[in-house]
């Protein structure tokens, strides 16, 4: 995935019921995406995830495609299925985060997947792909918050445990069957959120 670096990526942010979302774009692009309780909060996990050395500014205008880049972050947020999938900017990372993010990327709503599955359709251990959920420039559009440990327990979350489990159930959709998704000619193993939620009660 190929992106241009001749543009200036602009900051955007928006609040909607309490939530600060915001979104580092260029016109094409996203470089990162962030939601907190608060604004200033989101402006700095954005710029700690776009490039090193880009070209930035904060804009109170935004484009139509920032808005169209929040409004999926909201969509994915609240638990909504979004049709039309973001252009990610990952040139800039290591290709094995890209590997795992793009991963990850496929777990479909309603559904989650493990560290250590995660690590057998796309390689590395567990513990690399955590470290890669852990810093994670995309949430939630790359559903870190749909990755848990084996014993469908919830691992880390950057956001707290509370969110990562909130997050599940927005998104329970009832179903009930594993399912495996093809991931670069190796096949992800993925599981209904009910699995998770019910090792906590709210199944």
């Amino acid at each position: 995935m190929l992106e241009s670096d001749s543009q200036v990526i602009g900051l955007y942010t928006k609040r909607d019921d309490g939530v600060w979302f915001g979104v580092a774009c260029d016109e094409e692009w996203v470089f990162a995406t962030a939601f907190c309780s608060d604004q200033e909060k989101a402006l700095q996990d954005l710029l700690k995830s776009i490039p090193f050395n880009a070209p930035f500014q904060c804009s109170a205008k935004h484009s139509p495609f920032a808005d169209h880049a929040l409004d999926s972050l909201k969509r994915v947020y609240y638990g909504k299925d979004v049709s039309e999938r973001l252009s990610l900017a990952m040139g800039h990372l290591p290709e094995y985060t890209q590997k795992i993010l793009r991963t990850v990327f496929l777990i479909p709503v309603g559904y989650a997947s493990s560290y250590g599955l995660v690590a057998k359709a796309a390689g590395g251990s567990p513990r690399a792909v955590g470290r890669v959920m852990a810093t994670n420039p995309f949430a939630p559009i790359v559903p870190c918050h749909r990755v848990v440990s084996s014993d469908f327990t919830l691992g880390g979350y950057g956001g707290g445990l509370d969110a990562k489990l909130a997050f599940l159930e927005r998104e329970k959709r009832g179903y009930t069957d594993r399912r495996e998704i093809q991931v670069n000619g190796k096949k992800l193993q993925v599981f209904p959120v009910e699995l998770v939620l019910k090792r906590f009660g709210k199944g």
